[in-house]
């Protein structure tokens, strides 16, 4: 192009898939932009032509039915992201039918969303980023607090703050279980929580690292069973993943 030339990227839908859809946003391409600004050399302009990131509880009545589907299919945990409105009274709900339910609130960002999910009774927090202000807040309310890590310097800054178990995010496009491994070396006392991108088809491998101390995933909840209310296709789902877990106790 010539100089001067405006460069568009356009982050298309992928009809066929939600695998990124967790993570891909424009603050990942802003990096890669970054990443690669000596080859570009254009004003560039960045938008997305349609989100995929829906809620994955519109509803605070879908809570509890899509809570005994989890308990049901084997997994007795999930995190309610804080992406939707609805988180707080969604995990009130579960922690009050379900108390024999491990809940935990997701995407929390700020120290308001931490006491709203600790009194709305969730037994865990976890972040996409590493921010101290948040983990400092979890620790003074004493509700375990996993930070999202993805470099060296981060997990210091998490050490730093007294933690060892840590959340490996965006998982796959950060290089995935061999990332993992080699990020974990220098620091033989840290477990990981991997996300993004995690699926029935890679989540064996990854719990059989010895690394890894659990996996978050969602495809076991997809948008659209909850919304059509389809929760035993969701219980069906979850059993399918929990039989992944069963597998890998099976060989040891």
């Amino acid at each position: 192009p010539e100089a001067g030339t405006e460069i568009t990227l356009v982050l298309k839908e992928d009809t066929e898939t939600d695998k990124y859809s967790e993570y891909l946003d424009e603050y990942t391409i802003s990096g890669l932009v970054k990443k690669y600004s000596d080859y570009i050399r254009y004003p560039i302009t960045m938008y997305r032509e349609k989100s995929r990131q829906k809620p994955k509880l519109e509803d605070a009545g879908d809570a509890v039915p899509l809570a005994r589907a989890l308990v049901s299919g084997g997994l007795p945990a999930a995190e309610i992201t804080f992406r939707t409105s609805v988180a707080s009274e969604a995990i009130r709900r579960i922690t009050f039918e379900l108390p024999e339910m491990l809940i935990g609130a997701g995407t929390v960002l700020t120290c308001e969303q931490v006491t709203q999910a600790v009194n709305a009774g969730a037994q865990f927090i976890v972040s996409p980023g590493t921010n101290p202000r948040v983990v400092r807040r979890c620790q003074e309310l004493g509700v375990p607090v996993l930070p999202g890590v993805v470099t060296p310097t981060e997990i210091e800054a998490a050490l730093e703050l007294g933690l060892d178990v840590l959340k490996f995010f965006p998982a796959e496009p950060s290089g995935g279980l061999p990332m993992i491994e080699s990020l974990a070396a220098p620091y033989p006392g840290v477990r990981f929580m991997p996300t993004g991108g995690i699926n029935a088809s890679n989540a064996g491998t990854y719990l059989a690292s010895p690394k890894v101390l659990a996996c978050g995933g969602s495809w076991m909840v997809k948008d659209t069973l909850i919304r059509a209310g389809r929760f035993d296709q969701i219980e069906q789902l979850s059993r399918k993943a929990a039989d992944i877990v069963m597998g890998l106790s099976r060989r040891e």
